[in-house]
């Protein structure tokens, strides 16, 4: 048995895993899905008082997730969603976690592959510099474009109501458009040379909107390291939502069983 570490992405917090910890925990795994700091409140409370998420660092929310892994008693395996896959790659390239899964993951620095439907689903926020400073959310019509796209309006609506909060809209801002135009070495720079980074999976849905299948194609195969492990795999038909969307079962067999195959 291992313990798993599930990393939450932006517009969501721990709640997102719910269905996944109880999941693994029914296989006998022991699981951590840790908030980002301030987060740890539950969804609405969030969304009434949303201060804590427009001051956040991507710098503070690392050291957090480091804290709550070197406190564990073993290495974990490390599961990231979206731009919790960013953090996970982040991790990973710093020494943490037996192997590594991204699902649907933001890209770190260096990644130029920017497709319309991406464009579409950040545009709320990107349309607004003033939301570079704020807590940036979506509308239901944009989350349901963005992430849940391969639902009806009504089951988005669900979704929307129990699982999404605002976005720090500087890391919107920053990782999403600025990054590589930034001279010098980013927050979310990894090394992809890194030679002793845990073996890594990226997992991808075909018809994700807002980090649609091309990018975590590029972003897999940007790590070159000869002596590490790195895959990537595509559900085809697969929204963001992928992992609470009808079927996300099989992705989290695909995430833990290729993570316990692999980790070291």
């Amino acid at each position: 048995m291992s313990t798993i570490v599930l990393v939450h992405g932006l517009w969501m917090t721990p709640r997102s895993w719910e269905h996944w910890v109880s999941y693994y925990e029914g296989k006998g795994h022991t699981v951590v899905a840790p908030a980002y700091p301030g987060f740890e409140v539950e969804v609405e409370a969030l969304r009434a008082d949303p201060s804590v998420i427009a001051n956040l660092t991507v710098p503070e929310t690392v050291a957090h997730l480091e804290k709550v892994i070197t406190a564990l008693d073993e290495k974990p395996i490390i599961i990231g969603h979206s731009f919790g896959g960013t953090l996970t790659q982040l991790l990973l390239d710093r020494g943490h976690g037996r192997a590594g899964v991204v699902i649907d993951s933001a890209p770190p620095e260096g990644i130029r592959v920017n497709p319309p439907s991406q464009i579409k689903s950040l545009f709320p926020i990107l349309s607004n510099p003033a939301k570079r400073h704020q807590a940036a959310g979506f509308t239901p019509e944009q989350f349901h474009y963005a992430f849940t796209n391969t639902l009806s309006a009504e089951e988005s609506r669900a979704v929307y109501d129990r699982y999404a909060i605002p976005a720090p809209g500087s890391w919107v801002w920053s990782y999403g458009l600025l990054a590589n135009f930034t001279p010098g070495k980013q927050e979310t720079w990894v090394n992809f040379h890194n030679e002793d980074r845990a073996p890594l999976l990226f997992i991808a849905g075909g018809a994700d909107h807002i980090m649609p299948a091309s990018v975590n194609k590029s972003n897999a195969h940007h790590y070159k390291g000869a002596t590490t492990v790195t895959e990537y795999f595509e559900f085809p038909g697969r929204s963001h939502w992928t992992c609470a969307e009808p079927g996300w079962e099989q992705v989290a067999d695909k995430a833990l069983d290729w993570a316990l195959q692999h980790a070291r």
